[in-house]
């Protein structure tokens, strides 16, 4: 069994939902979670409100309080690979992030995850991700050190501030002409499939964009600049494929492959490869690129 090292937090919603205490709303707000589990987890002290205050099963529901609750797993995968800090001050550090590792805990993982390894290596108990990158990509996250100064960075990515660039390799389709340099505009809109955590194009407003280059070709790949100018989920991958060039190894599209044991030989080819901006607290242009190169283009 594997413990969070530190508390999650979920607020408990303004209206009350139909819940007598905590057991009822967690087991249902958490599903998947026998009640067994959560009845556990309160005697053994491990959920209490933030502050500190402890909770039972049968402690009445509180309307938009903040519970805090240690997550568990039975076994954590362990990713062998190391993530590279790229830069940090008084307010933010930036880390280029390996394949294969969540930025944040999450469904299999408690511990095992970027800002956890952050957090414990440099003794930085307020570190919080400002955004997030898949699981299965490796590259560059922006993490904020400071509560007070925190909000200005999160507004950099709300409100499109940051230009962001990534790198990714496909296999090029027999018989089409392509040549470097190629470039593609990509303007549509992806909403939720089915599964719920893969996304399709729809018709509709446009609410995803990304400009896509062709940087290099050989042996039947092409290495490509991807540009995004929205952050819906997937939105690369599901661009590329749009393109009809899924990107190497890509285990969701153009379809779903059924969940193995992790292949890490097989990564991924996407890479968050550079971040830019000008810093809200300082004002000086900010430029960052991860050293990190796709494995298929540097064998």
């Amino acid at each position: 069994m594997s413990i969070a090292h530190q508390a999650s937090e979920i607020t408990l919603p303004p209206v009350n939902p139909g819940c007598a205490n905590l057991l009822e709303f967690l087991c249902r707000q958490f599903p998947r979670i026998a009640p067994e589990i959560w009845q556990a987890r309160f005697a053994d002290g491990k959920i209490h409100w933030f502050g500190g205050e402890m909770v039972t099963a049968t402690t009445p529901f509180s309307p938009s309080r903040r519970l805090c609750y240690y997550r568990e797993v039975v076994a954590e995968p362990k990713i062998p690979f190391t993530e590279q800090l790229v830069y940090q001050d008084e307010h933010i550090l930036i880390a280029c992030k390996p394949h294969f590792l969540p930025v944040t805990p999450g469904g299999d993982y408690v511990n095992e995850c970027l800002l956890m390894r952050l957090k414990q290596q440099y003794q930085l108990d307020d570190l919080v991700a400002v955004h997030r990158l898949d699981r299965e990509t490796a590259g560059l996250v922006l993490f904020s050190k400071q509560p007070n100064s925190r909000a200005a960075y999160y507004q950099l990515f709300a409100s499109g501030q940051i230009q962001k660039s990534y790198q990714a390799v496909a296999a090029l389709p027999a018989g089409q002409q392509f040549s470097v340099g190629q470039k593609w505009q990509v303007q549509n809109r992806l909403e939720k499939s089915n599964p719920k955590f893969l996304m399709q194009q729809v018709e509709g407003e446009v609410n995803a964009r990304s400009n896509i280059r062709l940087l290099e070709v050989k042996q039947g790949l092409g290495l490509f600049e991807l540009q995004p100018f929205t952050g819906k989920t997937h939105q690369l991958r599901v661009h590329m494929l749009g393109l009809g060039l899924p990107l190497l190894y890509d285990k969701y599209y153009p379809e779903l492959q059924p969940k193995e044991a992790l292949e890490f030989s097989q990564p991924l080819q996407l890479l968050a490869k550079t971040l830019s901006f000008i810093d809200p607290i300082s004002g000086k242009p900010q430029h960052f690129s991860s050293e990190r190169q796709l494995q298929s283009w540097s064998d």
